[in-house]
């Protein structure tokens, strides 16, 4: 059975590859500013943000301007950089929330991963002991109701649904006097992931939240949203819609063994500094995961195993 570090090697070798190859020629020339701007140009088209490739640039001119430096070496440095954007956003989710139950609501657009996404995260939440259901508040479709329910049951959490169509408000009431009830720790709400009617999208979460906060201002304790890394920088324009539809608090990067755009995770640090509670390198339960950004760092930049 792979490791954890051995999925995130498998899962980020193709962004991993798509960085080398566009840094590939550039080290071991003096480094000049047409060079740094060449250094610059490739790790932006490696998705890694115009801030962090910036930073990068400077870091490269202020030590090395007057000498040569080998790939390995401009490698490295990316791998520093890249750790400190994601280090600031590196933020498991964690359960606080007094009285419980910690409301979490998931959102995202339909194709993202949303509804496996959430059963994985009721697969890491149950790992630490934590008591942990499930309310089917995507109404809109009647096979996200049914995908839920299925994974509830693969999971073993217990689930509450309504009809196709009805009311996702209603469904939340229910699943947080249950929760409270039998004294689950953890909530977490599937909504709807349309956005074509941003507007219907929005007064239904506006609902949603209405009748949270009728029973527990503080609640819903998080929005959590979820993104597929094959999408590039779509995933930073979903970011941008939903974090004033939604009010995200959150985010869980899924997808990222399936796409050579790993680099968007260090894009969506940098243009939001949204804390990114997990990420998903993989299909089986335990997939996903929260990350460490010294490791995930090394393994973008193509240094992991080379000396600090």
């Amino acid at each position: 059975m792979s490791t954890w570090h051995e999925k995130l090697l498998g899962g980020f070798k193709r962004t991993s590859d798509r960085l080398v190859g566009n840094l590939a020629g550039l080290g071991g020339a003096r480094l000049d500013d047409a060079t740094l701007d060449d250094i610059e140009e490739a790790l932006i088209a490696s998705d890694l943000g115009p801030q962090t490739a910036g930073q990068i640039r400077e870091r490269l001119a202020e030590g090395s301007f007057e000498r040569n430096m080998e790939e390995l070496g401009i490698r490295l440095v990316v791998a520093e950089e890249v750790e400190k954007t994601l280090a600031k956003v590196a933020i498991p989710l964690e359960v606080t929330a007094f009285p419980r139950p910690q409301v979490m609501l998931v959102i995202g657009v339909n194709g993202s991963g949303k509804t496996t996404t959430i059963a994985k995260l009721a697969h890491l939440l149950m790992e630490q002991d934590y008591g942990v259901m499930l309310a089917a508040g995507d109404t809109f479709r009647a096979a996200a109701i049914g995908q839920l329910r299925t994974w509830a049951d693969r999971v073993g959490v217990p689930i509450v649904t309504g009809k196709e169509g009805g009311d996702a408000a209603g469904i939340v009431f229910e699943a947080v006097k249950q929760a409270t009830a039998t004294g689950i720790d953890v909530l977490i709400v599937d909504t709807a992931g349309r956005l074509q009617n941003k507007r219907e999208l929005m007064d239904e979460l506006a609902k949603i939240r209405r009748v949270l906060g009728r029973l527990n201002p503080a609640s819903p304790h998080d929005v959590v949203l979820v993104l597929d890394a094959t999408t590039g920088q779509n995933a930073l324009n979903q970011i941008e819609v939903f974090k004033d539809v939604a009010g995200v608090t959150g985010l869980v990067m899924t997808k990222l063994d399936g796409t050579a755009r790993g680099g968007v995770l260090v894009a969506a640090a940098e243009k939001y500094g949204l804390p990114i509670h997990a990420i998903g390198v993989g299909e089986g339960m335990t997939d996903l995961r929260p990350f460490d950004a010294n490791e995930v760092s090394r393994i973008i930049a193509g240094v992991e195993g080379a000396r600090k």
